[in-house]
């Protein structure tokens, strides 16, 4: 019996202070991330706002590398979770490491929601300051971050309840500025459902948009939830191009938990990992290099397409009977690692299991060719071609 712990443990604490518009205070340090905090003196919001900056653990010995971004609303006490959430995909290859930028609240209700609100379920004449607050991330701190820090340009925005509202209006209001989009009960009742309609406004009119939205609701009732399953139903059902949509209800999950019930999800969702999943590849091998191409701009650097990955691509084709499928596999991953053991290896396994034995023995006598004593399953190799070589010579036996 094998007993799998999984200890997760995450304890991330947060101190800043105020520094000048261009320059960060003193590195503070947590268990093996470093966080900046930036004081902004924001000519278009007439006003300071503070943002703390979270880098990757890897920032400062690797000084040629660039990340993602993450930018979350709702201030710092935010990046614990994504961090934690973030790190755990890392561990297994299905998520690059991100700079997490935390921006601080000063009037929510008036930054976040693009009108103002006249329903009196809410509090009446709050609100309709989106666009310049979104003006103020475009031109003052998305500048700041990407002259202070190395980025790369995959950029997220993240945030809950009205700030999921806030989320889903940059992906209206400029499609471009971030690639994904993730709203966590987002307060779609907001003034009569107004997000709703201009979302679905968007959407209709939309024939292609590369980009990533996540959006999820918890136990929440009445007007709140026929607004949100109204933008649900509506964003499911219209397909856009290059649009990839997730949703999640989480039945018994209170308002303010959601971000934490939809944090795996939507960041699961949103990276692509290192190794392909089998659903995406198509009838043509070009699929794995689109594929890595859309990875390498999502991670920040370039990907080709890992031996082993591509290796497994084919093996699971030849466990479903696609033999055919699978020796085009093997033959592509050869192609990238012509001097590759278990490349070699793995195409003459294609064709054994075709039934093609001739053409098994000679990919296995190239793999053993180039193979040595060091390799650790040289054993099987030779144990293989003596098989394969006893059943080509018992087929091709002359009497």
């Amino acid at each position: 019996m094998r007993l799998l712990t999984a200890v997760f443990i995450c304890s991330l604490f947060i101190f800043y202070s105020s520094s000048t518009l261009a320059e960060p205070d003193l590195k503070q340090q947590t268990i093996s991330y470093t966080q900046q905090t930036h004081t902004i003196n924001s000519a278009i919001l007439n006003e300071q706002r503070t943002v703390v900056v979270q880098l990757p653990k890897s920032y400062q010995a690797n000084p040629n590398k660039v990340y993602p971004v993450i930018y979350r609303l709702d201030g710092a006490g935010n990046i614990p979770l994504a961090s934690a959430v973030i790190e755990r995909l890392q561990n297994d290859n299905r998520a690059p490491e991100v700079i997490i930028v935390a921006i601080e609240n000063t009037n929510r209700l008036r930054d976040l929601y693009p009108t103002v609100n006249k329903e009196p379920q809410g509090p009446v004449g709050e609100g309709g300051g989106a666009a310049k607050f979104l003006a103020f991330i475009e031109q003052e701190l998305m500048p700041l971050i990407n002259k202070s820090y190395r980025t790369h340009n995959f950029n997220v925005i993240a945030g809950g309840s009205a700030a999921g509202v806030f989320a889903l209006y940059t992906m209206q209001a400029n499609p471009e500025l971030f690639q994904a989009h993730i709203a966590y009960s987002p307060a779609v009742w907001w003034n009569y459902g107004a997000s709703v309609k201009s979302t679905k406004s968007f959407i209709a009119k939309t024939k292609e948009l590369n980009s990533y939205v996540y959006i999820n609701i918890g136990e929440e009732s009445g007007i709140m939830r026929e607004r949100y399953d109204e933008l649900q139903q509506a964003m499911q059902s219209h397909k856009v191009l290059e649009l990839r949509f997730f949703s999640d209800a989480f039945d018994g999950v209170s308002h303010n938990l959601t971000s934490v019930a939809g944090a795996f999800n939507a960041y699961h969702n949103l990276f692509l990992p290192k190794q392909m999943s089998i659903n995406d590849l198509t009838d043509d091998v070009a699929s794995i290099d689109a594929y890595y191409q859309n990875l390498s701009q999502q991670w920040g650097e370039q990907i080709s397409p890992p031996d082993r990955a591509v290796r497994s691509l084919g093996y699971n084709l030849t466990g479903s009977k696609q033999f055919n499928r699978a020796i085009e596999v093997f033959k592509y991953n050869i192609k990238n690692y012509p001097k590759s053991v278990d490349a070699l290896s793995a195409l003459s396994y294609g064709y054994e299991m075709q039934g093609d034995t001739r053409q098994a023995l000679e990919y296995m006598e190239s793999a053993l060719a180039i193979a040595d004593d060091s390799y650790p399953y040289i054993n099987y190799l030779k144990e293989t071609k003596a098989r394969l070589q006893a059943e080509f010579d018992k087929r091709n036996l002359v009497f």
